[in-house]
């Protein structure tokens, strides 16, 4: 198998973590129950409906808009947000955590938005669904045209009361890190002024 190059990687990173962004671990209550083929079920319909978005038509912000609303629906995204903050986050008043959280979330949408359009025709497949420690593992196999297949390991937990992703790894990369490294510099670069961080956040992406 040929060893992908750095822009291959960086591709494959971003089509992953579209893809989760959109939704693609949204499992049932009890995970443990889950069998292989209805999460695949589930994960081929959830895609096709990402691809009916891509393939609408519509204005780039409306499709942004789509994007948050999936990612909003399936991911844990307070949790994902004060990752992202890291120790910031222990400082932040109740009221910047949610903005924070609001900002966050239409900047992952519009990030990896963008991206879509070069994904057009990838598969990601279940091939198993286990728990770990307090929350499950959801073992997958990406598949896109013209690229080796690759794999990818989502998170997934019902801490917050239903059963949300809140990370990923895509071949041992581990996005959710990734993302906090470039918050964190984002903040660095504003000296640590969190409504700074925030209001930029809301034109970034």
């Amino acid at each position: 198998m040929p060893t992908p190059t750095p822009n291959e990687a960086t591709r494959r990173q971003f089509l992953a973590a579209s893809l989760v962004l959109a939704g693609l671990v949204a499992l049932p209550r009890r995970a443990q129950a889950l069998t292989n083929a209805e999460a695949s079920q589930l994960i081929n319909q959830v895609v096709g409906d990402i691809n009916r978005v891509i393939n609408s038509g519509q204005s780039p912000s409306r499709m942004y808009a789509e994007f948050e609303r999936i990612f909003g629906r399936y991911a844990d995204v307070p949790i994902i947000a004060r990752s992202a903050l890291g120790v910031a986050a222990r400082s932040a008043s109740p009221a910047q955590l949610r903005a924070f959280t609001d900002a966050f979330r239409g900047y992952m949408a519009r990030k990896y938005g963008k991206r879509f359009r070069d994904f057009t025709g990838a598969e990601l497949k279940v091939q198993s669904t286990s728990p770990y420690k307090s929350f499950f593992e959801v073992k997958t196999t990406a598949f896109l045209p013209g690229q080796a297949p690759f794999d990818v390991t989502f998170l997934v937990s019902d801490k917050s009361g239903k059963n949300l992703f809140f990370n990923i790894f895509i071949e041992g990369v581990n996005m959710l890190a990734t993302e906090r490294t470039e918050i964190g510099a984002m903040l660095d670069k504003r000296r640590g002024n969190i409504d700074a961080l925030i209001s930029d956040l809301k034109r970034a992406g």
